[in-house]
């Protein structure tokens, strides 16, 4: 404390810890596997870890990079969104590399939010979310996804309503974080229509792209009227199994990039040159590659979420991501998906993440509990066989 006030801005006294790092360290002090944290247990593909080797050993990037984001990256992306999705974009006005995808949507909302200013979200949200939206002086407005007939469904009269004259933006994620959640054509097309009709921007976080196992993923900024109205979000991470790389992106028209690339600047202003360089290359990996991962990752889900239903759970089998989201209640547990989390270690030797932590409604996810799946099948046997304790002890 100085001068009477407390050290932390009063924007981010709601945000302690996060709970990835609270059940992350809980599994290095238990000896659990860690099924909490979305990070692959493997690296991602040898020739563009040998790429990025190259670029450091060449000199390439191992100085301030440009601004933007090379060029190579920068055009690598333009012909990704070409390639997959019929979008066009110009690599030097309508691209900006970030650190990661979370700097990409910190970024944004810092650029285009006023103090005051509404942003609805998919409630439950990956946390990173709030704590933006806070440092931004917005408001959050949460509108939550609801299971319904073993999936989470967005409720299109909820979201109309949600919108106020204060409304400012809508902070998209989809396939969506925790819940597996892929926006359908029409639900997509609803958000787009209401977001030109009530002239708002739309943030999109779309880093689960190419882990879509039912349905497709169609980005928003596809639909009419909605490529100057929106800045899609994409990162490497997810894709290429390389999340330490933090190698991220957004696509916009040049005016909403400007905008970004503003507050960009004075956050990191450049990283990850080298890293930059393997990562154009990445996006430029055949069909065989995104396919092959597509398949091995709808491999792992199905094969923990029949695990977890087989020890008990009801099991919401997500169709992007990967991440599967059950709830705890019929294993007789009370609806507190904290203390069950908390407890699960010493249990099973097995960590998960409580979903209530992505809810601003924290009652509307207490009964759930998230399980990541990217990690080798020979750990996910292990710990659907650890996990197979809670069905025994019943």
């Amino acid at each position: 404390m100085t001068q009477g006030r407390p050290l932390l801005n009063r924007r981010l006294t709601e945000f302690g810890t996060t709970i990835f790092a609270e059940m992350s360290a809980l599994a290095v002090q238990t000896g659990s596997i860690n099924l909490g944290q979305g990070f692959p247990d493997t690296d991602g593909p040898e020739e563009i870890r040998e790429a990025a080797v190259r670029a450091l050993r060449a000199g390439h990037g191992n100085q301030y990079p440009p601004g933007p984001g090379i060029p190579e990256l920068r055009s690598a992306i333009v012909e990704h969104q070409q390639r997959h999705y019929g979008l066009e974009y110009d690599p030097d006005s309508e691209v900006l590399v970030t650190t990661g995808a979370t700097e990409a949507v910190a970024a944004s909302l810092l650029a285009l939010l006023e103090p005051g200013d509404e942003v609805i979200a998919l409630e439950p949200y990956y946390d990173s979310y709030a704590a933006c939206i806070a440092m931004a002086g917005g408001t959050r407005v949460p509108v939550t996804l609801r299971p319904h007939e073993g999936a989470y469904r967005l409720d299109l009269d909820e979201l109309r309503a949600a919108v106020t004259p204060r409304t400012r933006l809508i902070l998209l994620n989809t396939p969506h974080n925790p819940t597996g959640t892929v926006l359908t054509r029409d639900e997509l097309a609803a958000v787009a229509a209401l977001a030109c009709e009530r002239d708002l921007l739309v943030v999109t976080d779309e880093v689960y792209e190419h882990l879509v196992f039912e349905g497709e993923h169609i980005p928003v900024a596809s639909f009419p009227g909605m490529r100057e109205r929106t800045v899609t979000i994409s990162s490497a991470g997810k894709t290429f199994s390389l999340t330490g790389w933090k190698i991220g992106w957004i696509t916009a028209s040049p005016e909403l990039v400007t905008a970004v690339r503003s507050a960009k600047q004075f956050l990191t202003y450049v990283s990850g040159g080298p890293f930059q360089y393997a990562v154009a290359e990445a996006l430029r990996l055949p069909d065989s590659y995104f396919d092959g991962l597509r398949a091995d990752l709808r491999a792992k889900r199905d094969l923990l979420s029949a695990g977890l239903a087989e020890a008990g759970f009801e099991v919401y089998k997500p169709a992007g991501t990967y991440f599967v989201t059950t709830d705890i209640r019929p294993l007789g547990e009370e609806s507190d998906g904290f203390a069950f989390c908390r407890a699960l270690p010493a249990r099973c030797g097995v960590v998960a993440v409580p979903n209530a932590v992505f809810y601003d409604h924290r009652e509307q996810g207490a009964p759930f509990v998230r399980f990541a799946f990217c990690k080798r099948t020979d750990v996910l046997r292990e710990a659907i066989e650890r996990l197979s304790r809670l069905r025994e002890a019943r």
